[in-house]
């Protein structure tokens, strides 16, 4: 397999060449940005298989650069932020980012997640032809697409992969901590928000009577008998 390609975009030098050098140990083939337009630029030209991004950019920030580039062609993005409010956390999951971690944070963590969200991808990425129905939802595995009844719906990457979890388990209850491993390749509870922001997406594109909470569990796919 060839060197994956991960773009490391942060304006603060320091941390931009820390991140760098510490992926590049790591067997993966890094460059750098180092504000909004820039960003954008690297990943229309480059195409790399993960970016990680950084909220607070000049230029434009980077919720506007996650909207850009998934917009053009969906990448894995982890987000950096200096944010604990729920509210930020929702509006940079919302524009397509698969994963955060807050300032400051261990080098070894941040590895982890970009190797969990590679293998991810890679796991997606054989994924058999398949359409899962329920209600008037449809969920085309192979074309990664969704609609519901006539009109297709946008779902960002990690929406899509949460969706197709749980659908192939409809009406199973699903705990966070097992959400958080199977899809982003790791769990404590501090990860609980992340699911759950997610799950809040899903909901609002696709109706709040779709997925159930199941108190002291989880989720799980409500599908008519």
């Amino acid at each position: 397999m060839s060197q994956r390609r991960v773009l490391v975009v942060d304006d603060d030098p320091t941390i931009a060449d820390s991140v760098a050098l510490r992926l590049r140990a790591e067997g993966l083939d890094v460059q750098t940005a180092a504000d909004g337009p820039a960003a954008v630029a690297a990943c229309q030209k480059r195409r790399p298989d993960l970016v990680v991004l950084d909220v607070m950019l000049p230029g434009f920030d980077g919720l506007e650069v996650c909207r850009r580039i998934q917009a053009d062609h969906p990448i894995p993005v982890l987000m950096l932020t200096a944010r604990t409010e729920e509210t930020d956390l929702i509006v940079g999951l919302g524009v397509g980012a698969d994963d955060y971690l807050t300032k400051p944070f261990s080098m070894r963590e941040l590895a982890a997640r970009v190797h969990a969200l590679l293998r991810r991808a890679d796991r997606v990425a054989q994924v058999s032809d398949s359409v899962l129905a329920f209600g008037d939802v449809r969920l085309d595995l192979d074309e990664r697409r969704v609609r519901r009844g006539d009109e297709e719906v946008h779902l960002t990457r990690t929406e899509f992969d949460l969706l197709a979890y749980l659908a192939a388990r409809p009406r199973v209850a699903v705990g966070r901590d097992a959400l958080l491993t199977e899809l982003w390749g790791w769990g404590d509870e501090a990860g609980s928000r992340t699911v759950d922001s997610h799950i809040k997406a899903l909901r609002r594109k696709l109706g709040s009577e779709l997925i159930r909470t199941v108190h002291g569990v989880g989720y799980a796919l409500e599908v008519p008998r």
